[in-house]
């Protein structure tokens, strides 16, 4: 790789199973009291590999082949999953066609907000392990463009930070982030966002 090329997915995802293997990484050292939030932006195309990826760690993690125990939490199963519960997931598009797409977005906002979708994951993650496990633990989160419009990237940072304080929290962003503000698909301004590191 050429000092002009960006790096390629596949290199990207090896950063990050390096990192998972990194107990100065899993303890969040080093990063002068900022909260352990880090993005790994692709491009949009790039959605399988990085599907595959994530999948690959996962199964390492369960596996032991890496220190870390990669939780990952794919937003749009989760917004299903709570507009299941609600009672809406089959019928929106009757619902959309009947009041409009911003009554439906308002009613889903309800129960399916980044305040919403966060609480889920934490009680999920609670369900499906007891304990966070400072040290070992990892979330990774990935979906965002599946769940775009509905939720932002920003605003499942900024409700996972009193969350998930004391282990590191990759997202997985198709676009761009430059250290200040998010573009999904290189296209869309998704907001500001100062507090996250990107992992290359």
């Amino acid at each position: 790789m050429s000092l002009q090329e960006s790096p390629t997915i596949a290199e990207k995802l090896e950063v990050l199973r390096s990192r998972l293997c990194d107990q100065d990484f899993l303890m969040c050292r080093g990063l002068g009291n900022e909260v352990p939030f880090h993005v790994i932006a692709y491009a949009a195309q790039e959605e399988n590999a990085l599907r595959e990826g994530i999948e690959s760690l996962v199964k390492a993690s369960r596996a032991g082949e890496i220190p870390a125990r990669v939780v990952h939490f794919d937003l749009w199963a989760v917004f299903c999953d709570l507009c299941e519960h609600n009672g809406i997931l089959d019928k929106m598009s009757a619902l959309e066609a009947r009041r409009g797409s911003a009554s439906l977005l308002n009613r889903i906002h309800t129960f399916a907000s980044a305040e919403k979708l966060v609480e889920r994951m934490h009680a999920e993650y609670l369900e499906r392990h007891g304990v966070i496990d400072p040290g070992r633990d990892a979330v990774l989160i990935s979906g965002v463009g599946k769940i775009y419009p509905f939720v932002r990237a920003h605003a499942i940072l900024e409700n996972a930070q009193p969350v998930f304080t004391d282990i590191p929290v990759v997202l997985a962003y198709p676009g761009t982030y430059d250290g200040q503000s998010l573009r999904l698909f290189d296209t869309f301004a998704d907001a500001n966002y100062y507090r996250a590191f990107n992992l290359i």
